[in-house]
């Protein structure tokens, strides 16, 4: 299923393809010891945890430098395939259970990542500064803004913004709806062509 997604970024390096190859056999063996993943999902790995990680990458290409913060990164997603695709930026994996931290960190080990750095905390906690903060559904999005608002340095280097990248599904109305027009929605399935992206967004909010 790797060979998939190196279709839609086909200037993968032979380094990230080896390491992108290399995650769902690194996954199955800590999962077996540490259940970080439910089995369905791992039966989709490289779909529901990979690409749709690396859908962020479809919307920005981070440059060298970039600080970014994955709060409730569980087994470190977004942020492990992000920080392949970006060896060039650093990357915070945030989470406040234990378990998920130590999986992320031997994930990062074994793949050689020296851009990634795994934090045992509570957002809460957290007040460092980073230009981007991303997650996958940790919260509502109104108090996942109100709690990482405060993470997000104000100089921007990037294409876009300096702000938040949250991914999440269904009818997201009446959490967007306070935000109105300052935050932008790609559809998932547009970049890539899984049935899984049919309901998934990212959504977007500059600071």
């Amino acid at each position: 299923m790797s060979e998939s997604i190196f279709g839609y970024f086909p200037l993968l390096s032979d380094i990230q393809k080896d390491k992108l190859s290399k995650l769902k056999m690194i996954y199955d063996r800590w999962n077996s010891m540490i259940n970080v993943i439910s089995r369905k999902d791992m039966d989709n790995f490289f779909v529901h945890h990979v690409l749709h990680s690396l859908s962020i990458a479809k919307v920005i290409n981070f440059l060298p430098g970039t600080r970014v913060l994955d709060v409730g990164t569980g087994g470190g997603f977004p942020g492990i395939p992000l920080a392949i695709l970006f060896p060039d930026s650093e990357f915070t994996l945030l989470d406040s259970i234990g378990k998920k931290i130590k999986v992320v960190k031997a994930v990062s080990d074994e793949l050689e990542l020296k851009n990634v750095v795994a934090v045992r905390k509570r957002i809460e906690e957290e007040n460092s500064k980073f230009q981007f903060v991303i997650s996958r559904a940790v919260t509502g999005f109104p108090e996942f803004v109100s709690l990482t608002g405060k993470n997000i340095s104000l100089r921007s280097t990037n294409s876009l913004r300096n702000g938040i990248f949250y991914l999440k599904g269904g009818d997201l109305t009446s959490e967007l709806s306070q935000f109105k027009n300052r935050v932008t929605l790609w559809q998932i399935k547009d970049f890539f062509d899984e049935s899984y992206f049919d309901t998934k967004v990212i959504i977007y909010l500059p600071v």
